[in-house]
């Protein structure tokens, strides 16, 4: 039997379900059991499941093989297989599902880097985005008591919001305010996509520079479900501690970004001559 490509999700003319879009990709596969002399297992499972992709036989919105038909038909291990899928979404070629097997992911516009030079270039990173607001209310925080320098327990005021891209969430964002600057503020408020700007106007605030630290992280089961991504997804993360020109801190900002979303770029000038 010869394989076929499988058609993506949409009214074809001969719609097949999902037990049939994986039976075929088996088709496609062709597994053969891997052998460890040939290199790490993930590795040349990925390569496997990658060919097909990119050569167009497994076209975007066709679902995977399970991941236990995977393992069966390769010889592999649950894990084995995990780590492979996890590098192909990484690569932005299959999107994990809760519950349900892989799918092919479709081309994706490149997403803009998120520029560090000034304020400006940072709203401008968000120019294709939509900010989510999910809470706002007074929450305990360690880490906004200690840059604020609040005495410990000192109830701060806290945004929770979601970032999207064409309506996908790709950052989950959390914002600390001192309570002399959040008292000042009400959930409406936050009518801009990129909040500091917001703040700057409601309250007449001219902040002057943000403290970045920049970080490596992977994506626990709570974050992966919100950013619908796979469990052990890279993510990075970000701490932006905002100034007012007084030299007083007025918002700390945490988001989770995925990192198949994001990448930064940043200007350094030659100071050595």
């Amino acid at each position: 039997m010869n394989a076929r490509k499988i058609k993506s999700a949409g009214p074809p003319e001969d719609p097949i379900s999902e037990a049939e879009q994986q039976a075929a990709a088996l088709l496609v596969l062709k597994p053969q059991f891997l052998m460890r002399e040939k290199g790490p297992l993930y590795r040349q499972l990925a390569t496997r499941l990658r060919e097909p992709i990119d050569v167009g036989l497994l076209l975007p919105g066709s679902a995977l093989p399970k991941e236990a038909t995977l393992a069966a038909e390769f010889g592999v291990s649950l894990i084995t297989v995990r780590q492979a899928l996890r590098d192909l979404e990484g690569g932005g070629l299959i999107k994990k599902r809760t519950a349900k097997a892989a799918v092919v992911a479709s081309p994706q516009q490149a997403s803009k880097s998120l520029e560090f030079q000034s304020f400006a270039a940072i709203a401008a990173s968000s120019v294709d985005r939509r900010l989510v607001i999910k809470s706002y209310r007074k929450e305990l925080s360690v880490l906004a008591c200690e840059v604020f320098s609040l005495p410990p327990r000192t109830l701060c005021y806290c945004l929770r919001a979601l970032l999207l891209r064409n309506e996908q969430p790709i950052t989950q964002s959390t914002f600390y305010f001192p309570p002399a600057i959040g008292s000042r503020l009400k959930r409406a408020d936050f009518d801009d996509v990129v909040v500091f700007r917001a703040v700057q106007r409601h309250l007449g605030i001219q902040l002057a520079r943000a403290q970045i630290k920049v970080r490596a992280e992977l994506a626990d089961e709570a974050l992966a479900l919100v950013l619908d991504c796979a469990p052990g997804a890279a993510i990075l993360a970000m701490e932006m501690l905002y100034y007012a020109s007084s030299g007083e801190p007025v918002e700390l900002t945490l988001s989770k970004n995925r990192g198949d979303q994001f990448s930064i770029t940043h200007n350094a000038p030659n100071d050595l001559v």
